[in-house]
């Protein structure tokens, strides 16, 4: 419950700064190129996650202890790539990509990156 409020209160953070995939915001003009900025997180997983894993992908479905932490870890990369933006003076992160990366020892890299704009 503590974590479910936790992510409420982020979300209401992220209030009043449109992000977008493609290169602009609908129904706004992009006034000024800030620069860029990203957002970035290594997760690693505990023994018991892969213990649990493993016996999942034994019976097969989803393997929901790595799902919640990739979603969780989505949500704060997205958290650092605004707070970026807002550092920048941005109102707005436009052509944002996400992508994820293997690192040896069983970690995973979680990021985004996009441009921060002044739009009205």
């Amino acid at each position: 419950m503590a974590e479910e409020k936790r992510w409420k209160e982020k979300e209401e953070e992220l209030e009043g700064i449109p992000i977008s995939s493609t290169d602009s915001i609908p129904g706004k003009e992009v006034k000024e190129y800030k620069g860029y900025v990203w957002g970035t997180s290594v997760k690693s997983k505990s023994f018991a996650d892969d213990v649990s894993a493993f016996i999942r992908t034994l019976i097969g479905g989803e393997v929901s202890v790595y799902t919640r932490t990739i979603n969780e870890e989505k949500q704060e990369v997205i958290h650092r790539l605004v707070e970026n933006a807002r550092d920048l003076g941005a109102n707005a992160v436009i052509g944002v990509e996400m992508g994820s990366t293997r690192i040896a020892g069983g970690a995973i890299e979680i990021f985004a990156f996009g441009t921060a704009v002044k739009v009205e």
